[in-house]
């Protein structure tokens, strides 16, 4: 039964994330549209590669194919908003206060303390991570309101919990490799072990939402850096 709830909602967040974030960037339809096309690509590959069991350690996949899984989408991302037009557009275009406030779907990592419950997931990676994720996501809405009105020190907020959120995914994957019975750094030794995340619908954590969310991090990071972006001079309509 937890599989499949989970199954329900990572599925959800993974459709609800994106269309929040296309919709919500100025762009033409048609650059829309492809951004939508190439997202939804990206996830139905994710999920039908997990279905052959690429990403099983059985058949030679385990820490190795999910720590790809995590990274290639990520430098993708940095590959397309270098020589991408459109995606350089959507980044600039996506209100700041709206790249925070979908954290607010971090909540997912409820389900790493069920499955510790269940023993399902190392204590170490499962805590660690589940708490991290569950603070940073009841701070977004927060985050995401100082952004959007203008707060005095809303840069700073920003700033502050940016670098813990994307510090939080890193040592979430840090973890989640430590622990694995595969893998080849392993350095946790925990009766249960985080190759959990390498089946479905577990796989859609790394393989779509961590890498989705380390790039709207990067995306704030630049954002902010900004110079001529100040959130003396945003408006909701553009740069907010």
């Amino acid at each position: 039964m937890l599989d499949i709830i989970a199954a329900v909602t990572l599925t959800t967040l993974a459709f609800l994330i994106p269309a929040v974030l296309i919709a919500a960037t100025p762009l033409p339809a048609a650059a829309r549209g492809r951004l939508a096309v190439g997202l939804l690509a990206w996830f139905m590959l994710l999920i039908a590669l997990g279905a052959t069991g690429l990403f099983d350690p059985m058949n030679g996949g385990g820490t190795r194919a999910v720590g790809a899984a995590v990274v290639l989408p990520v430098i993708v991302g940095l590959i397309a908003a270098r020589y991408s037009a459109a995606v350089r557009a959507f980044i600039a275009g996506v209100p700041l206060a709206w790249l925070a406030a979908i954290h607010l779907g971090r909540l997912f990592a409820i389900f790493f303390l069920m499955l510790y419950a269940v023993g399902r997931l190392p204590p170490t990676f499962a805590l660690v991570a589940g708490w991290g994720d569950i603070l940073i996501a009841v701070a977004a809405p927060l985050v995401a309101w100082t952004l959007y009105r203008r707060a005095a020190g809303a840069r700073g907020l920003a700033l502050t919990w940016n670098t813990l959120g994307f510090a939080d995914l890193v040592l979430a994957v840090t973890l989640g490799v430590g622990s694995a019975v595969d893998s080849p750094v392993r350095f946790i030794y925990e009766a249960a072990s985080s190759g959990t995340m390498s089946s479905l619908p577990w796989l859609i954590v790394p393989g779509f939402m961590v890498p989705l969310y380390l790039m709207t991090h990067l995306a704030i990071y630049h954002r902010l850096s900004r110079r001529r972006e100040t959130l003396g001079n945003m408006r909701l309509s553009g740069a907010v």
